[in-house]
């Protein structure tokens, strides 16, 4: 997207506000939130942040930083009320305005590069597959004099025999029986077309999706491979929709490899 197209693209959706996205070394995106004014601005110089609050980045007397937007990643937030631009960044050192080494979406660029320049290939692409859990209920606590986890899932097998208002109708997979399942026992299909909705509407391209293995809300939503950068973005997009559109409907998501069965 051109700075013009970039324009154009905010005046026909009325965007009010940037939120400026750039990626920890956890993989976690960190948001900083700007007036629709300033765009043309942080486009050309980037936007400041304090890099010592990132863990694992800079020391507190040198942690100024700045963060570029990419214009052709823009695309309206689906889920704030107010009409935002949504952008991601590039980190940037303020002295040199050279791409920091420590930035995950600098490092990708850095790896393409260096797949061309070494004559292996000149692209590669790539397909992960992405699992999560939507739950119920997450409750947990780690004390000097105790420490516990507890999760629960309307869907969950071990709940069968609980008591449920208007009747316990069953209908719940149970440990490792959860591959594929249709409606009924499958309760979380029309969520998961939400997510995938929601998906297609930043640029993500889906595949299918479905019940996995496990009980208690296992899900699977398959994106098509693409290449490096764009499917590091697509993954956080991914994993950012999965969340919030669970948290919508009073339910949690998390990507914790194998939380149980």
């Amino acid at each position: 997207m051109t700075p013009s197209e970039l324009n154009d693209y905010v005046k026909k959706h009325g965007a009010k506000m940037i939120d400026a996205k750039f990626v920890d070394f956890l993989g976690q995106w960190k948001h900083l939130t700007y007036p629709i004014e300033r765009l043309e601005e942080g486009i050309e110089e980037g936007f400041g942040f304090d890099g010592s609050s990132i863990s694992g980045w800079r020391a507190i007397n040198s942690s100024d930083m700045l963060m570029k937007p990419d214009p052709a990643t823009a695309i309206m937030d689906p889920f704030l009320k107010t009409p935002t631009l949504s952008i991601l960044c590039d980190v940037i050192d303020p002295i040199t305005h050279e791409p920091y080494q420590r930035d995950p979406r600098s490092l990708a660029k850095r790896a393409v590069s260096y797949l061309k320049s070494t004559g292996i290939a000149d692209t590669a692409y790539f397909g992960p597959e992405a699992e999560f859990f939507i739950f119920d209920s997450i409750q947990y606590s780690e004390e000097p004099q105790h420490s516990f986890f507890q999760i629960d899932s309307d869907e969950a097998g071990w709940n069968n025999k609980r008591s449920e208002g208007g009747g316990n109708k069953g209908f719940k997979p149970p440990i490792k029986g959860g591959y594929c399942v249709a409606g009924p026992t499958d309760q979380l299909s029309d969520l998961r077309t939400q997510m995938v909705m929601t998906m297609q509407s930043v640029g993500i391209i889906i595949e299918t999706h479905h019940h996995e293995v496990a009980t208690a809300g296992q899900a699977e939503i398959d994106m098509k491979y693409d290449t490096l950068v764009k499917m590091a973005d697509q993954v956080l997009w991914y994993k950012h929709i999965v969340k919030n559109v669970a948290r919508q409907h009073g339910k949690t998501a998390t990507f914790m490899p194998k939380p149980l069965f």
